[in-house]
């Protein structure tokens, strides 16, 4: 066998090598595709438990199941998809609050928020996301594709009556869609941004989760995640880079409460220190002693609402 044949062979059997190295990866890719950005039942998500009297938000939780609830509807912001929230209206307010919640969660898992607001005086918008509840969408947009989704709720609101002040609260991947929301061009009647949790970017949080759940190393998690972000584009109109918290609130000059607790390992509690330095407006922040992610309210419920009804009072009539 010639020299021309032997290497002729090699690169053949590099080429096989490299081939399926790629069609590894994108099927790995895939796969990821599935767990972290379709909407569905996720393993590594605590399903909800049954209400009983022993949980520390126990009336709150009650209370927004008693709570008297109009339907709305939209189109997204791309006319796309139907959306759909609840509304508690309360008495003659003129402030209203919209609830955004986390990966996976549905506007029913954010009654104890809703009755937190309510109490403060709020009428409270409860929207779900679209790929969530009772909304339409076949993926999950980290808060990007969301944000718009907000600020047309917003126009929504303000279309029924121009005079209201409005807040907008989010917890987890709520509170990144808050945060990207405030670096949008917003009507002068949005006020004040409370976000609990958020990450700091959507790639940097699924990176963390795949090294957190599948104690992924460096190697392959890049490309991994790369690949994972360039699917996502092709398929659901975005890089998970775009999703940016800290990209969008250097556009922020409104008044922002920063909250995460100090025992959060699937948000890491050091992000909200980079979110917060990125703010341009005035701004506040509390790390939760002994919470876990997205548990600061039920850790220490008096001072939950102590802290935002103080931080609210500044800003909102």
């Amino acid at each position: 066998m010639g020299k021309k044949s032997k290497k002729s062979k090699r690169l053949k059997w590099l080429s096989a090598i490299l081939a399926l190295i790629v069609l590894a990866f994108l099927g790995a890719g895939m796969y990821f595709y599935n767990v972290a950005i379709v909407p569905g039942h996720k393993t590594f998500l605590s399903s909800n438990k049954p209400l009983t009297k022993s949980d520390s938000l126990y009336q709150e939780k009650l209370w927004y199941k008693k709570a008297t609830k109009k339907h709305l509807y939209m189109m997204s912001s791309d006319n796309k998809l139907r959306l759909d929230a609840n509304y508690i209206k309360n008495n003659n307010s003129k402030k209203t609050v919209i609830i955004l919640y986390g990966y996976m969660n549905n506007k029913d898992g954010m009654g104890e928020y809703a009755a937190l607001f309510h109490s403060l005086g709020y009428n409270v918008l409860l929207p779900d996301a679209r790929g969530h509840g009772q909304s339409q969408g076949n993926y999950v947009g980290y808060g990007w594709m969301e944000k718009d989704d907000v600020k047309k709720w917003i126009q929504k609101l303000l279309k029924d009556n121009p005079k209201q002040e409005i807040v907008i609260f989010g917890v987890s991947m709520g509170g990144a869609t808050t945060m990207m929301t405030s670096g949008l061009k917003l009507p002068s009647q949005v006020k004040a941004f409370i976000e609990d949790c958020g990450y700091t970017n959507a790639k940097n949080e699924i990176e963390h989760e795949a090294q957190a759940i599948y104690s992924m190393p460096t190697f392959p998690r890049f490309p991994l995640v790369e690949i994972l972000s360039g699917i996502t584009r092709l398929r659901a109109g975005y890089f998970l880079g775009d999703a940016d918290s800290i990209k969008m609130l250097k556009h922020n000059t409104k008044p922002m409460l920063f909250i995460h607790g100090a025992k959060d390992t699937f948000v890491p509690t050091e992000m909200v220190y980079k979110n917060y330095r990125a703010s341009r407006g005035p701004k506040q922040f509390w790390v939760v002693p002994g919470a876990s992610h997205a548990k600061s309210f039920a850790t220490h419920p008096h001072e939950y609402k102590a802290k935002i009804k103080a931080f609210l009072n500044k800003y909102i009539k």
